[in-house]
């Protein structure tokens, strides 16, 4: 995705309306009407972004490391959040009655390239920290330094020592992926939209997350089970559901978010 400067907006102040747990299902609904607005448009968004998981997916079994695959795929979800900014960019160009192009979709207009570019940094190195986490739990759980793909389901499944290793790393990935969640929940739309930096971009977003736990939670949840369907179907499910939550996203930011000129 391309990305280019645009003009400093004007001096704002970011607030922060409350949410309800009503809210996350009315993000949901916008997010499905938004889906289904230009469905070429958002499908084909969601499809370009399977066939690069795929593309990644086949790399690494052509190498031989296919059992790093459901660790990669669930890291590769750390990143989504920077990956959609082409579906906030469509659904803001709906809130303004106006038909979204491939250009709305491939080109990010940011008053501030540069801390864009340090959230998707951030996010990124939780991504690596997760994938060294996921390597040490194996290393340390497993006897054998490699496993193809079917002994190593085997081996999670049956043992207790694989039994062992999903507990302990779906602990430490649910841990890091709230804290992805918490960083970027608001702070990407934010930062398409607002002349404001990264750290106070994502203070934002978290403080609003810890301050109403209920509904950002829900939120979290629903997109994780989401998400988790998505994958269950061979990854094609993600043709809907990544269009989905990333339209949902924008429609949450917009009901949170308070301007003050």
């Amino acid at each position: 995705m391309a990305v280019v400067g645009s003009p400093e907006t004007m001096n704002e102040r970011l607030s922060v309306r409350a949410p309800t747990m009503d809210d996350p299902w009315q993000w949901l609904r916008a997010g499905w009407r938004d889906t289904w607005r230009q469905p070429r448009l958002s499908l084909g968004y969601g499809c370009a972004f399977v066939l690069a998981g795929l593309a990644v997916t086949a790399g690494m079994w052509a190498s031989g490391l296919e059992s790093l695959i459901p660790v990669l795929a669930a890291g590769f979800t750390l990143l989504g959040p920077v990956f959609a900014a082409g579906l906030y960019e469509m659904s803001r160009k709906y809130e303004a009655g106006e038909q979204a192009t491939l250009a709305d979709a491939a080109v990010m207009h940011l008053p501030r390239p540069a801390q864009m570019a340090f959230l998707s940094f951030s996010l990124m190195f939780l991504f690596l920290i997760w994938m060294r986490m996921a390597t040490l739990l194996y290393a340390l759980f497993a006897s054998d330094s490699y496993m193809p793909i079917d002994a190593f389901v085997a081996f999670a499944l049956t043992t207790p020592q694989g039994l062992g290793m999903l507990m302990v790393g779906t602990v430490v990935g649910a841990a890091l992926a709230l804290v992805a969640f918490a960083i970027s929940a608001l702070s990407v739309p934010i930062l398409l939209q607002h002349d404001i930096d990264a750290v106070s971009a994502m203070a934002i977003s978290v403080r609003t997350v810890m301050r109403h736990p209920g509904p950002m939670l829900l939120w979290a949840w629903l997109i994780a089970v989401l998400i988790v369907l998505g994958m269950a179907t061979m990854f094609v499910g993600l043709i809907v559901v990544f269009p989905l939550v990333g339209h949902a996203t924008w429609h949450a930011y917009r009901a949170l978010i308070i301007v003050e000129r």
